[in-house]
């Protein structure tokens, strides 16, 4: 089983956040491939799928972005995941908007999210990185990743994301060259 894992922040308050792009991503997943709700558990809403022949487990952790390893540890440590099968779905100030990386491991480059992740289960797990942008020095970091999109915002990072998430399958076969090859050519 695989887990993929969005973070973001719990209210109504949060909705179409930067921040909560990984949220964004989940909610998208089930709708296109409907997911069916399992349960709220492990200080997540679960649910469950099937994405080409391959079940997946969907979280997202209902303890805020900063508190987000310790929801996510319980599910991988209960469900013993295998770190090559979890993906971390967030947003990244370091990419221009809708600018979507892979990467396993390395640093959390300031992301509060990724460092409880990585504190609560190592490093080495993919995360998929979608670009919010950089306030350019207008806004605090802290405040601009808590506001909405923009328009233009959303309107790109709906856009990169559907396109996403139609070739998502792409991260089983360890593929993820393939997708990045899609997702940069479908500009």
């Amino acid at each position: 089983m695989y887990l993929f894992a969005g973070i973001g922040n719990i209210g109504k308050e949060y909705n179409d956040t930067r921040h909560n792009i990984g949220f964004l991503i989940i909610d998208e997943i089930i709708k296109q491939y409907e997911f069916k709700k399992d349960k709220d558990d492990f200080d997540s809403c679960i649910y469950r799928g099937i994405i080409v022949k391959e079940k997946v487990m969907l979280a997202k952790p209902m303890t805020f972005v900063n508190n987000s390893g310790k929801a996510i540890s319980k599910i991988v440590s209960f469900y013993k995941i295998p770190m090559e099968k979890i993906f971390i779905f967030h947003d990244d100030m370091d990419l221009n908007v809708s600018r979507i990386k892979i990467k396993t491991g390395g640093s959390s480059a300031g992301h509060n999210g990724i460092k409880s992740i990585d504190n609560c289960i190592g490093r080495n797990y993919k995360r998929i990185r979608i670009g919010i942008g950089n306030p350019s020095g207008y806004i605090t970091p802290k405040k601009y990743v808590l506001e909405k999109f923009t328009k233009n915002e959303y309107y790109l990072i709906k856009k990169k994301t559907g396109i996403l998430i139609k070739n998502i399958h792409y991260l089983f076969n360890n593929d993820s060259n393939n997708l990045l090859n899609i997702l940069s050519n479908d500009l």
